[in-house]
């Protein structure tokens, strides 16, 4: 989950400086004894003293721009740092976070809380050398090139929007995720929307279509359509679409995505029909790294008791509709944000492990997860006063 901090480099401006030379009295005339003065004036030379307050003038005039540069001259960086937390059990302005209607809710105790990262950088404004070099020298802050987190050329706009959308579309897979690890049956579909350049599929599935089926398979997930093509090894699959209310039938050859996996080469969406409306409610932080905190606020807010038994519990991670928990960005600022804000526990999703060794603070005990079921024991544990100690934990190798 990532919050835009956009730093708007301020202007200083330097002195006039005058741009005169300092003066020297003109050199004595000189002639042949006894004559008057031929009229021409020696070479003046300027004395040691004028000479090293000139030198020190033009230092200082380097110096200062120099000075100017490092504060105003924006570098291909992005800097990320520590951003709050919000309870997914608590409220945002006023608002819960997360609140339930058409069933039953339950008010709980305690802190489910997602964390955030402040992103300065990139189509959020420039970042300074100045301001890159001195977060480079701070521990709870990390310096990236542009392009390790935006494509280049992207705008604040286009940032914006694809994080709004992650949000959207962690929000839908939190509740999917809730309402499959509490055995509450909704419905899923996966829906076109999109096609790359080279799609074996070009021409044959369209933006919109709906998957029904593959090989005679319901596709009831995306895990169905990976199993499938993963068992053909590159075999045709027999796909069957709904488009405009009619069921179309393709035959499509998959491709190899270079990594040993066959690919039908669509951007795929899901629909969701859900037995009861769930809202969430933040501004102004977007992302798709709440998704596993989420997931579990619904399930606490859904179910009789506490979750946490009153324990403060930070995380982090993505979420899929099935509760499999996904890496995200930024997780060493997310845990010093969480400690910061009180917790005493965080979930870090299994495969940023890498990036949590060597870097827990202290008094936070970091527990990994690999899905929401984990996660859900990890709290439960946690909350009933049991010890946590056993519990799977990132290590080096």
């Amino acid at each position: 989950m990532t919050t835009t901090r956009g730093e708007h480099p301020h202007e200083d401006h330097a002195p006039e400086l005058d741009a005169g030379t300092a003066g020297s009295a003109p050199a004595p005339r000189t002639g042949v004894a006894g004559l008057p003065p031929t009229g021409q004036n020696a070479p003046r030379s300027t004395p040691p003293g004028d000479r090293r307050v000139s030198v020190m003038m033009l230092s200082g005039v380097l110096a200062l721009g120099l000075g100017i540069a490092a504060v105003t001259v924006p570098v291909p960086y992005v800097v990320e740092s520590p951003g709050p937390t919000f309870n997914t059990l608590g409220q945002s302005q006023g608002s819960p976070v997360i609140s339930v209607t058409g069933h039953e809710t339950h008010p709980a105790k305690g802190n489910l809380d997602l964390t955030t990262v402040y992103v300065d950088g990139g189509p959020n404004g420039p970042v300074s050398v100045l301001g890159a070099f001195t977060a480079w020298l701070d521990g709870s802050k990390s310096v990236h090139p542009v392009e390790m987190l935006y494509p280049s050329g992207t705008t604040k706009e286009e940032a914006d929007e694809q994080s709004s959308v992650a949000m959207t579309s962690s929000q839908e897979n939190a509740v999917a995720s809730a309402l499959k690890e509490l055995e509450i049956p909704f419905g899923q579909q996966l829906q076109a929307a999109g096609l790359p350049d080279g799609s074996p599929s070009a021409g044959k599935v369209e933006n919109g279509d709906i998957f029904e089926s593959i090989n005679g398979k319901p596709i009831t997930s995306l895990a169905v359509v990976q199993e499938e093509l993963a068992a053909g090894q590159g075999a045709p699959a027999t796909l069957v679409v709904q488009r405009a209310g009619e069921s179309v039938t393709q035959t499509i050859t998959p491709m190899n995505n270079g990594a040993g996996r066959y690919i039908l080469g669509v951007m795929l969406k899901y629909l969701f029909t859900f037995p009861f409306d769930v809202k969430i409610s933040l501004d102004k932080v977007g992302g798709p790294s709440a998704g596993l905190m989420f997931s579990l606020g619904i399930i606490d807010t859904v179910t009789p008791g506490d979750l946490t038994g009153g324990k403060h519990v930070a995380g982090t991670g993505t979420i899929t509709p099935d509760g499999t928990v996904g890496p995200i960005g930024g997780i060493r600022q997310k845990m010093l944000g969480a400690r910061a804000g009180g917790a005493t526990i965080f979930l870090a999703p299994a495969e940023n492990c890498d990036e949590v060794v060597g870097h827990v603070p202290e008094g936070l005990q970091v527990l990994k997860v690999e899905n929401i079921a984990e996660a859900r024991h990890a709290v439960e544990l946690a909350g009933s006063g049991q010890d946590t100690g056993a519990l799977p934990v990132c290590a080096s190798n």
